[in-house]
Order: structure tokens, then C-alpha cells, then sequence
């Protein structure tokens, strides 16, 4: 290895793996891109693959609320009927009852630990990562848009508590929560949602609204968490809901982050659409403003045009950041199952590469 600051400072794996089991995700992992990684999610598998239209069975399960019309809206086997408070129910004393990620966590957690610290599959530094969604996400994707506001609340106390059972399942010099906001991008965006019309925030000043939910969140991660946040514009049949022009939105939400965080954010990953190895794109990233402390991660690796790809938009990035790390733009979960094992890998070809940088 050159005996220099490396430009390129390793690999971050965003959440979502289109694999069968999480020890089937934590094995592959491990053996493709692990001497990259900081952190290794359980890829998310199971019931949670389509990122959080799990929930709505969640939302069947809330006492005062119900499906907005009479016949299943099939996405990704699942029903995405919107919900609606029923008449009549005071919005307060609604209570989710378990989200899932909680219990999700523990299982894989067992599982990691034991490949960890019993067989030695996965590297002792190695930290546990858990992929949460924000209440944005999931408040948009499932209430009407007259009922958000009152919801919101009840949500987030909800997904609060799993993040709180997780803290105390993993012990915190071994976790790492990420936060993963991408309806936050459809919102300042303003994006046409297929069937559900124009998405517009339902509180006043959209970037500030986003911004103060987000760092709330972060806030509620413990000190000796791992705490970053995935910037996301969007992940159905490998396409984004729409794409950036380029990094501007991007960096006004992670200065504004690590501004208000309270608590050190430890990691920020951005997108990097596949045909974007242009300086242009990357420019706005000139005004970056993360702490010391703070690790960029740069969503360039595609599976489309492998190690060459990813090399020329990180060369395009290196003219507006000094060093970062590097990733896909989103999760794996709804590539190709056969894709899988190369793409992990690819992360680890795209550091080695990157070292002549």
C-alpha cells in the first residue's frame, strides 16, 4: 500500500441484500468485501426486502385506523392501500403496536455475534448495522395526506422504542443505526407518486421540517452508536423516483445535519447516478461542510459498469472532496440475486483499484 492518506477510505454496504438469510448476507459479505468495511448489515431479508412496505401490516394491526377502499393494491406482494384514522378516534390514543425492526435486529444480532465472536467469519472490528427508515418514509408512503400530521407523532414514538430495544440488545461499541431518508428527497422534490398524486410535506418549510425530524432521530442514538444517514433518492426496479441534477440538495441536508445533531455523526452516504461521472455533478460537494470526525461515502459503484465505472466518477468527485469512501447508490435488495456476490465484491475492487488515485 503507498505510504500516503489513501483518497479512497474504504467501503460501506447501505443496508438492503437480495440474498436468502441474513447469516447467507453475513457470510458473503464477509468473505467478498469485509477487509473494506467498517459495518455489515443483515441485508435486510425476509419480509423487510421491499424497504418499508412491511409496515402496512403493521398499520392493520393499529386499533383506529383503517384501508382507504375496498380492494388490495398490490405492490411487491404487498397491499399499499393508503390509511385513514377512523371517524370518530381521537388521533392521540392511537398506539402502533411492534414495528418488526426490533425483533428483526435481535435475530440477525445473534447471528452476527456468533459468526463474530465464535467462529471468526466476521472480523472482530467489524460493527452490526441496522437500517432504519425515517417516520417520513413510512407516514408518507401509508397515511392519507390529511391525516399525516396526526399521525407523525404516534409513529415516531413507535419506532423510537425499536431503536431503544436495539441499543439494549447490541451493545453499543458494536452497533450502528442508520437512518435511511429518501421520501425526504420525493418531498423537497415534490415528486408525482403513480396513484397517489403530487407528495407535498405536511408541515411548513419542507427542508426545514425534514431536517429537524431527521436530527431528532439521530439525537435519540446513543453515544457509542455509530450514527449515519443514507441520502436517498429512491430505489423501485433499480430507478431513482427522480433523478438529481446534481449534489446541491445533497450537501444542503448533510451540512445541515451535522450542524444540529447534537451527538457526532459518524457517517453521511450520497447517491451517484450511473450516468453521472461528469465534475459537474459533484461540485456542489466544494461547499461540503462535514466535521473532522465525519466519513463521506459516495454512492458510485454500479453493477453495470463495474470497477471502470466507479473509478471514473470517483476521479470526477476526487475535483470536489479531498477523500471519501465508496458504495452503491442505494440498497442491493432489488438487484438481481445473481448479481449479489460479484457486487459485494466489487466494493473491495473498487478500494484496491482506487489506491492509485
Amino acid at each position: 500500500m503507498p505510504n500516503r492518506t489513501p483518497k479512497i477510505t474504504g467501503a460501506h454496504l447501505v443496508g438492503s441484500v437480495n440474498l436468502d438469510t441474513a447469516e447467507t448476507v453475513f457470510r458473503a459479505a464477509a468473505w467478498s468485501c469485509g477487509s473494506v468495511l467498517d459495518a455489515m448489515p443483515d441485508g435486510e431479508t425476509g419480509e423487510r426486502f421491499h424497504w418499508v412496505l412491511f409496515q402496512g401490516r403493521v398499520f392493520d394491526l393499529t386499533d383506529g385506523l383503517e384501508r382507504v377502499g375496498p380492494t388490495p393494491v398490490e405492490l411487491a406482494g404487498f397491499d399499499v392501500r393508503p390509511f385513514e384514522i377512523e371517524e370518530g378516534v381521537d388521533p392521540a390514543g392511537i398506539a402502533f403496536p411492534a414495528l418488526g425492526y426490533a425483533e428483526a435486529a435481535a435475530h440477525s444480532w445473534a447471528i452476527f455475534k456468533a459468526l463474530k465472536h465464535e467462529s471468526g467469519v466476521i472480523p472482530e472490528r467489524m460493527r452490526f448495522q441496522v437500517s432504519l427508515p425515517t417516520p417520513v418514509a413510512t407516514i408518507a408512503t401509508f397515511v392519507v395526506p390529511e391525516h399525516r400530521a396526526a399521525l407523525e407523532e404516534q409513529y415516531e414514538a413507535a419506532l423510537l422504542r425499536e431503536l431503544h430495544q436495539i441499543a439494549a440488545t447490541v451493545p453499543h461499541d458494536e452497533l450502528a443505526i442508520q437512518w435511511d431518508m429518501a421520501l425526504e428527497f420525493a418531498l423537497l422534490e415534490e415528486v408525482e407518486l403513480p396513484g397517489r398524486g403530487r407528495l407535498r410535506a405536511w408541515f411548513d418549510d419542507p427542508f426545514e421540517g425534514l431536517v429537524a425530524r431527521a436530527a431528532r432521530l439521530g439525537d435519540a442514538v446513543p453515544l457509542g452508536v455509530r450514527l449515519g444517514y443514507h441520502l436517498c433518492y429512491g430505489d423501485v426496479g433499480e430507478k431513482h423516483f427522480v433523478e438529481p441534477k446534481d449534489a446541491g440538495d445533497l450537501t444542503r441536508v448533510a451540512n445541515a445535519l451535522v450542524e444540529r445533531v447534537s451527538r457526532p455523526v459518524d457517517f453521511v452516504h450520497m447517491p451517484v447516478p450511473i450516468d453521472r461521472g461528469d465534475e459537474a455533478y459533484f461540485a456542489p460537494l466544494k461547499e461540503l461542510e462535514l466535521p473532522a470526525g465525519t466519513k463521506l461515502y459516495l454512492g458510485l459503484i454500479h453493477r453495470e459498469d463495474g470497477v471502470e465505472g466507479a473509478i471514473r466518477r470517483a476521479k470526477a468527485a476526487l475535483t470536489a472532496v479531498p477523500s471519501f469512501g465508496v458504495a452503491t447508490e442505494c440498497g442491493m435488495g432489488r438487484g438481481p440475486r445473481e448479481a449479489m456476490q460479484p457486487l459485494l465484491r466489487l466494493h473491495e475492487q473498487v478500494v484496491r483499484a482506487a489506491q492509485e488515485l
